[in-house]
């Protein structure tokens, strides 16, 4: 069996930077080991899949409905921004190029990703998350304390600075100890609102260069913060990637660029 996959760098310009993703367009799902198997061979921090969805109701002008699942290299998660902006750019790019919108159905429920000029939006749940205290071994896990915590799906560490955030040498295996999906470090930026870097090694992603379902937490918190409701953020990662943030109450607007780097088949 041939099966496309394309490789989008994703919250990204040019390639080389943002967040890689596997795109793997099907007409039918895959076993789940085979996809498990796919993710894991590609060694991506995820990889997604996505079917034809038959419309349960009426659509936007221009719209097009997919099924859509995450597999990092270990398992398949809920909730993934990089891979639905990377799927989208498949959409647009190659498969429905006079689209002005998909609708992705998932785990998480509908998301819908729009064209918005240069760049493609993204419409995601909104997961604030409550303070929490310190599990034990966090702080020995990233070698700084936290002036702040806070935990939705995952742990979010507020630190003073920009350089705090840049600088952190975190141990993944203490991190991976820690037992949560992952750990969001984040700071007032410097020339953004926030800036941010997320640690998920138990989900087999030691550091994830940008990760958008991490701004779903991000954007309520520094929204509420900063009393606004349009934001800049910028996850330091070594490749790095621009997030343009909007929180909208129960949902959130995460968007950036993506652009291809990889076309091929897969023979399974």
């Amino acid at each position: 069996m041939k099966i496309p996959i394309y490789q989008i760098d994703a919250f990204a310009s040019v390639v080389f930077t943002g967040n890689p993703a596997a795109v793997c367009p099907l007409e039918r799902w895959l076993p789940d080991a085979t996809m498990q198997s796919i993710a894991a061979e590609n060694n991506l921090a995820e990889t997604a899949f996505f079917v034809p969805r038959r419309p349960a109701g009426a659509l936007p002008v221009g719209g097009v409905e997919y099924a859509l699942r995450w597999f990092t290299p270990e398992a398949e998660i809920d909730l993934c921004g990089h891979a639905t902006l990377a799927s989208g750019h498949v959409v647009f790019s190659v498969l429905e190029p006079s689209r002005e919108s998909v609708t992705f159905h998932s785990r998480s429920g509908p998301l819908m990703v729009r064209r918005d000029g240069e760049m493609l939006a993204l419409d995601f749940p909104s997961r604030p998350p409550t303070r929490c205290d310190a599990p034990a071994g966090l702080v020995e896990a990233l070698g700084v304390t936290p002036v702040e915590l806070w935990s939705s799906r995952d742990l979010m560490v507020l630190l003073g600075s920009e350089h705090a955030v840049r600088g952190l040498a975190p141990s993944f295996d203490r991190i991976r100890a820690l037992k949560v999906f992952g750990v969001i470090v984040t700071a007032p930026g410097r020339e953004v609102d926030f800036v941010s870097r997320f640690f998920a090694p138990s989900m087999g992603v030691p550091e994830d260069p940008v990760t958008g379902s991490a701004h779903c937490t991000l954007i309520p918190y520094w929204a509420k913060r900063l009393g606004k409701t349009r934001l800049t953020a910028r996850q330091v990662s070594v490749r790095g990637g621009e997030l343009y943030c909007e929180d909208r109450g129960e949902r959130v607007t995460i968007a950036g660029r993506a652009v291809q780097y990889l076309e091929g088949m897969i023979e399974v």
